[in-house]
C-alpha cells in the first residue's frame, strides 16, 4: 500500500512541467512558419538573442560551452527530458536524415483553405471571455475533431488540461466553456453526441410549428426517431402525419456531421499559405528526408552581451547598479542560450519522428498508393522513438511532407487496423477505400444497403461488424441507402 502511494506521488510530481518546460513542448507544435514568427518575436523581445552566424565564436562550439556554463531548465528532478528526445538513430540505414542550411530544399508552398480549428479558435476573440477562460476555450476547441463533435468528457478535458498545462479549473468552469463554444458556427458544433447536435441546431434556428415539434421529437422521442417509429411518434405526440412529415423535414435539412460543412464552403475562399516541414525525396531506391527550414536565420548570443557580462564578471568592486545590470544581462543570455537550445531539441525531435514514420511506411513513399499503407497509430512511432505518445501527437499536429506524389499532413499516415480472415492485417483505410467503390458503382434504384454492404464485404475477407460500416459510411460523407436512392 505505501509502495503504491509512493508511486502516485512520483507520478504526480513528474507531471508538474515547468513553464521552460512547457513552452519546449508547444515549440514542437509549430510549423515552419509559425516558427518563423515566434523567432522574430523572440529576436525582439531579447537584444541578446542575434540573428546570423557568430563571427567570433563558432555556433557549434558556443552549444559545447553552453553545457558546461548553464544548467539547461529542462533538466531537473522531476522531469528528463530524455523522455521526449533521444539522441540514438532510430532509422533504418535506407533512411538519411538530413536538415542542414546547406541542404535545405526550396520551399513549395501551396494553397489551402482556413482550418476549420483555426476558423473556431477566431470566434473565441469574438465572446466575452478573459483572456484565462480563451486559453482553455482554445483547449476545448482542439479536442473538437473534424466531424465537428467534442467526444470527451468535462472531466476528461479537466483532467487533461492540469496534467499537460498545469491548469486548473473546475468541472462548472469547463461546462460552461463547452456550452459558449457550442453556441459557435457552424451550428452543432461541439456536442457530445448526435442528439446534442441535432438539438443545438434546433435551438438556432427561428421557431415555427414544424421547429417547435422537431426540437420536442429529438428532445423526447430521439431513439423512436432513429429507429423509424413513426407510427409511435404520432400516438405519443397526438399528432397527424402531416405535422411528423413537416418536422421530419425540418431535421433531414439539418447536418449531422457539422465539420464536415466546412470544406467546400465560402470560408475556403479565405486561402492560407502552407509550408511543408519535411520532403522526402527517393534516391537510388533510398528516401532522403529534409527539415525544411524556410526563411529561419541561424541564431547566435551577441558578442557585445557576452562581452558586458565578462566585464560585470571581472569587476570585484561593483556597485549594487552594476550588479544588477549584470544579473539582467546574464538573464537575457540564459533566455537566448535555452531558446537556442530549445529550437536544435525540436528539429532533432521532427527528424527522429519523421523519420520513424518513413520508415514505418517505406512502401507508400516509394509507391504514392494508399493501399501500401500499413495500419498505424501515435503509439507505434512513440514506441520507436521512444518519446511519449502526446509528444508524437504535437510532432504530428498541423505539419506536412512534401513527397514526390503530392503533398500530406503527417496525420494522413495514421489509421487503425482490422484483421481479415487470413489474419493479416490492414488499415482501416483500406477499408473505406472498398466502401466507396462500392457505393460509387451500385445501381442507384437499388442502393447497397448496410447489411448487404456487410455481406460483401465478408465475402471479400474483411471481418466487419454492420456498425463499424456505418460509422465509415458515415465518415466519408455517405448517406444511407434510402437517401441514396434514385428514380
Amino acid at each position: 500500500m505505501a509502495t503504491s502511494l509512493t508511486l502516485t506521488q512520483q507520478q504526480k510530481l513528474q507531471a508538474k512541467l515547468s513553464p521552460a518546460q512547457i513552452q519546449v513542448m508547444r515549440m514542437l507544435e509549430l510549423p515552419v512558419c509559425e516558427l518563423q514568427a515566434r523567432i522574430n518575436e523572440e529576436l525582439q523581445d531579447n537584444p541578446a538573442l542575434e540573428e546570423g552566424r557568430d563571427l567570433t565564436n563558432d555556433v557549434e562550439q558556443e552549444n559545447d560551452n553552453y553545457e558546461d556554463e548553464y544548467q539547461n531548465p529542462l533538466q531537473n528532478d522531476d522531469f528528463n527530458y530524455d523522455d521526449y528526445v533521444q539522441d540514438d538513430d532510430i532509422v533504418e540505414r535506407s533512411v538519411h536524415n538530413q536538415y542542414t542550411a546547406e541542404n535545405a530544399k526550396e520551399d513549395i508552398p501551396f494553397s489551402v483553405g482556413t482550418s476549420f480549428g483555426e476558423y473556431l479558435k477566431s470566434q473565441i476573440y469574438l465572446t466575452q471571455m478573459d483572456k484565462s477562460d480563451r486559453h482553455i476555450a482554445k483547449f476545448v476547441v482542439g479536442n473538437i475533431d473534424s466531424d465537428g463533435y467534442l467526444r470527451r468528457t468535462t472531466e476528461e478535458l479537466v483532467d487533461d488540461l492540469s496534467f499537460r498545462e498545469g491548469i486548473v479549473v473546475s468541472d462548472e468552469k469547463m461546462y460552461d466553456i463547452i456550452q459558449q463554444i457550442q453556441q459557435f458556427d457552424p451550428p452543432g458544433v461541439g456536442a457530445y453526441d448526435l442528439q446534442e447536435c441535432l438539438m443545438l441546431q434546433l435551438q438556432q434556428k427561428e421557431s415555427n410549428p414544424n421547429i417547435e415539434l422537431a426540437r420536442t421529437i429529438i428532445h423526447k422521442l430521439f431513439d423512436a426517431f432513429t429507429r423509424k417509429q413513426y407510427n409511435k411518434i404520432v400516438q405519443r405526440l397526438d399528432i397527424t402525419e402531416e405535422q411528423l412529415k413537416g418536422a421530419i423535414t425540418e431535421i433531414m435539412h439539418l447536418n449531422p456531421r457539422p465539420g464536415n460543412s466546412w470544406l467546400g464552403t465560402v470560408y475556403d475562399r479565405n486561402q492560407t499559405i502552407v509550408i511543408p516541414d519535411f520532403i522526402v525525396e527517393e534516391v537510388d531506391d533510398e528516401l532522403i528526408i529534409s527539415l525544411n527550414q524556410g526563411d529561419i536565420p541561424p541564431l547566435h548570443v551577441s558578442a557585445d552581451y557576452n562581452q558586458m557580462l565578462e566585464t560585470y564578471s571581472n569587476n570585484e568592486k561593483s556597485s549594487a547598479s552594476n550588479k544588477e545590470a549584470a544579473r539582467f544581462v546574464k538573464n537575457k543570455i540564459d533566455d537566448a542560450k535555452w531558446f537556442i537550445d530549445a529550437i536544435r531539441q525540436r528539429n532533432e525531435t521532427l527528424m527522429q519522428t519523421m523519420s520513424a514514420i518513413v520508415t514505418y511506411q517505406r512502401d507508400f513513399f516509394l509507391n504514392g498508393d494508399s493501399i501500401y499503407l500499413k495500419p498505424m497509430v501515435l503509439k507505434d512511432i512513440a514506441s520507436i522513438t521512444a518519446h511519449d505518445v502526446s509528444t508524437i501527437s504535437r510532432v504530428c499536429s498541423n505539419k506536412y511532407v512534401q513527397t514526390q506524389f503530392g503533398i500530406y499532413p503527417l496525420k494522413y499516415f495514421f489509421s487503425e487496423s482490422i484483421t481479415k480472415k487470413d489474419g493479416e492485417e490492414i488499415s482501416t483505410r483500406e477499408i473505406k477505400q472498398v466502401l466507396q467503390e462500392l457505393v460509387n458503382n451500385e445501381d442507384k434504384t437499388r442502393p447497397i444497403t448496410d447489411d448487404e454492404l456487410v455481406d460483401i464485404l465478408h465475402e471479400k475477407g474483411y471481418q466487419i461488424a454492420r456498425r463499424t460500416v456505418a460509422k465509415y459510411r458515415d465518415q466519408l460523407g455517405i448517406p444511407v441507402a434510402r437517401l441514396r436512392h434514385r428514380m
